[in-house]
């Protein structure tokens, strides 16, 4: 709901680092794969109990995730990368709240379960829009940086993380927060199809 917003703002911030991994020969590539291996440490550290590693490690999960884009932009974006990037993405947002899950399995595995369905209706709608939307060769004015089309809603990225950054602080309320934000997922969802009816109505 908010990415469009704060993307400028990223951009800016990891610019200099950016510039910093591209002097020193690291591609974006190596530090996708790096972050998404930060990333499987913070699962495992939520599934420890662990729970401030496990926002370390997200927040330098996070951190990669836009640091990538931005040596991608100073040398030379590619479509493995665009592929990586968006696919190593969904796998993390999938696996992080299955950390809490096996912490707690009573008390977190049926909203973990919940959760991860919501975010299968958000990803589904929103690469399945992308993939019509590069066939019509729709692009979206708000993320022209991004390797493929962002269809927004409710629940995007920063969301999202919002999300992670909150069940690491407070452990304890993971149902409630999952419960909740599997709502806002669904009605994302349900907006996402709505959005693709109407603009796939009628053929070229």
């Amino acid at each position: 709901m908010i990415d469009a917003r704060i993307l400028p703002f990223i951009k800016r911030a990891l610019d200099r680092p950016a510039r910093a991994a591209v002097a020193r020969g690291i591609s974006a590539d190596q530090i996708t794969l790096v972050g998404f291996g930060i990333g499987l440490l913070g699962v495992a550290a939520a599934a420890s109990g662990a729970f401030w590693l496990a926002l370390l490690c997200l927040a330098l999960n996070r951190i990669a995730d836009g640091l990538d884009g931005a040596v991608a932009r100073l040398t030379k974006p590619t479509d493995r990368g665009a592929f990586l990037d968006i696919a190593l993405d969904f796998m993390f947002y999938g696996l992080f709240p299955l950390g809490f899950a096996l912490h707690d399995p009573a008390t977190n595995a049926l909203p973990a379960a919940v959760l991860i369905a919501s975010f299968i209706g958000t990803g589904s709608s929103f690469l399945a829009f992308s993939i019509i939307a590069e066939k019509r060769g729709i692009t979206s004015e708000q993320y022209l940086t991004k390797g493929i089309f962002y269809l927004g809603g409710l629940t995007e990225g920063t969301e999202t993380i919002a999300l992670f950054v909150t069940m690491c602080l407070f452990p304890s309320l993971f149902p409630w927060l999952a419960y909740v934000f599997a709502v806002l997922c669904f009605v994302t969802t349900l907006t996402r199809w709505l959005a693709g009816w109407r603009m796939f109505d009628h053929t070229e």
